[in-house]
């Protein structure tokens, strides 16, 4: 875990937000669930073993934090920022909303803002 989403693990307790898992596998979730058989079932129906840096499956509200942007991290180059746009497309289809932000906004404590106002969006949209 880099060190921005400690900070955002941080963040999201100090504001007693709850409903959150890190590294959540929503690629496997889709197709079964982790466990046996899970590469079959994944390649079967065209996913892969993906995961949100945090997630909030009960409102399908995804956060990432995008490390590496002025590092040339695998974000940012041509083949890991290809994969992140299939990952965010694959999730998207299966009607996530995805929040990217960067470590700088979590140490600024706009994400934490940001999320807080996207789930209570996401809680009112779900009734």
């Amino acid at each position: 875990m880099s060190a921005a989403e400690e900070a955002l693990a941080l963040h999201l307790r100090a504001h007693q937000i709850s409903g959150w898992e890190r590294e959540y596998r929503f690629g496997a979730h889709a197709c079964g669930g982790p466990g046996k058989g899970l590469r079959q079932r994944s390649q079967e129906a065209g996913l892969k073993d993906w995961r949100f840096d945090f997630a909030f499956p009960a409102l399908k509200v995804a956060v990432e934090v995008e490390g590496g942007g002025w590092s040339g991290g695998r974000h940012t180059r041509g083949k890991g920022f290809a994969e992140d746009l299939r990952k965010y497309e694959a999730a998207m289809r299966m009607g996530w909303n995805i929040y990217r932000c960067s470590p700088e906004m979590v140490k600024q404590g706009a994400a934490v803002e940001t999320i807080k106002i996207l789930i209570e969006q996401a809680g009112r949209a779900n009734g």
